[in-house]
């Protein structure tokens, strides 16, 4: 993906790595399996992996990691899903375009339609934290085949 990136952007690439999860990762991750809106996925994932950033996939693409999901849910609370602002769930990343990305308590993943998380208009992306890393994974493949990432 990056072999030619200079060439045809005129800068060098970004970060484009997904980290294992230290211990430090772990240990958060342990308390954010404690948080009742927190779902069992996204838990395992920050137990496996520290944080994700394809900073060359489109805008780019960056799943946080487990401090600072739970740090946004210490200092803001979680986003409402429901029009009736019930549930909600974490932060979890965002694209490079001022989007974030949000896990339901279910586990559904949404996007915000705008960089405000105020009053945030969302759009479901993915059933599941696994379909939205497959979404990724094929956003990723379709740069490296063809340059272009699709939206997600």
């Amino acid at each position: 993906m990056t072999g030619e990136f200079e060439r045809r952007h005129g800068f060098p690439p970004g970060a484009n790595v997904a980290r294992p999860a230290n211990r430090d990762d772990q240990a958060v991750a342990r308390t954010l399996a404690q948080v009742s809106l927190v779902p069992a996925d996204l838990v395992t994932f920050c137990d496996s992996i520290g944080d994700a950033t394809w900073a060359d996939v489109g805008n780019g693409y960056f799943l946080d990691p487990a401090r600072d999901v739970l740090l946004g849910i210490q200092e803001n609370g979680v986003v409402a899903v429901d029009v009736d602002q019930r549930a909600g769930g974490p932060v979890i990343g965002s694209n490079g375009g001022g989007l974030s990305y949000v896990a339901g308590s279910d586990g559904t993943v949404y996007r915000t339609r705008t960089a405000s998380l105020d009053e945030p208009e969302l759009e479901k992306v993915a059933d599941a934290l696994r379909q939205f890393l497959e979404l990724l994974e094929r956003s990723l493949a379709r740069v490296v085949a063809d340059g272009k990432p699709g939206h997600l």
